[in-house]
């Protein structure tokens, strides 16, 4: 539950990354509010005029941040979030759930730090420490 609150207290933010624990749970959580929306709309008679109140509120609350945690997915494995757009294409939909399901980028990338604390290794400490071990 923490995950989706983060993402919810991001819900604005479309500059840093996301991990996949919170992208997949934030859209667990929705969905799952979205069943219990769907239930009380039909309990309470809203699906029978066919306007579902209680989840169309819900679908407007969840619009903005359930993009921004998508766009800091993509920043995650190191893409830029225009890659969003590719869902409007007959093959985009695909493309992006393998792109969701992708681990991430390892130290920092453009869009920010790791967010596991790791740095990416140094191109010139491997390099030196190559040389350093012919010298002997």
């Amino acid at each position: 539950m923490t995950k989706y609150l983060n993402a919810m207290r991001n819900g604005f933010n479309f500059h840093d990354r996301a991990s996949r624990s919170e992208f997949w749970l934030f859209f667990l959580v929705t969905w799952v509010m979205s069943v219990v929306t769907v239930t009380l709309d039909a309990a309470l008679g809203f699906a029978d005029e066919g306007a579902l109140v209680l989840t169309g509120i819900l679908y407007l609350v969840h619009i903005i941040p359930s993009l921004a945690v998508s766009v800091r997915r993509l920043h995650d494995i190191d893409k830029s979030g225009w890659w969003l757009l590719i869902s409007f294409t007959g093959i985009g939909a695909p493309i992006l759930l393998v792109m969701f399901c992708l681990a991430p980028s390892k130290g920092q990338n453009h869009y920010g730090p790791a967010l596991d604390g790791t740095q990416a290794p140094d191109a010139h400490s491997g390099l030196y420490s190559a040389r350093e071990g012919q010298s002997q």
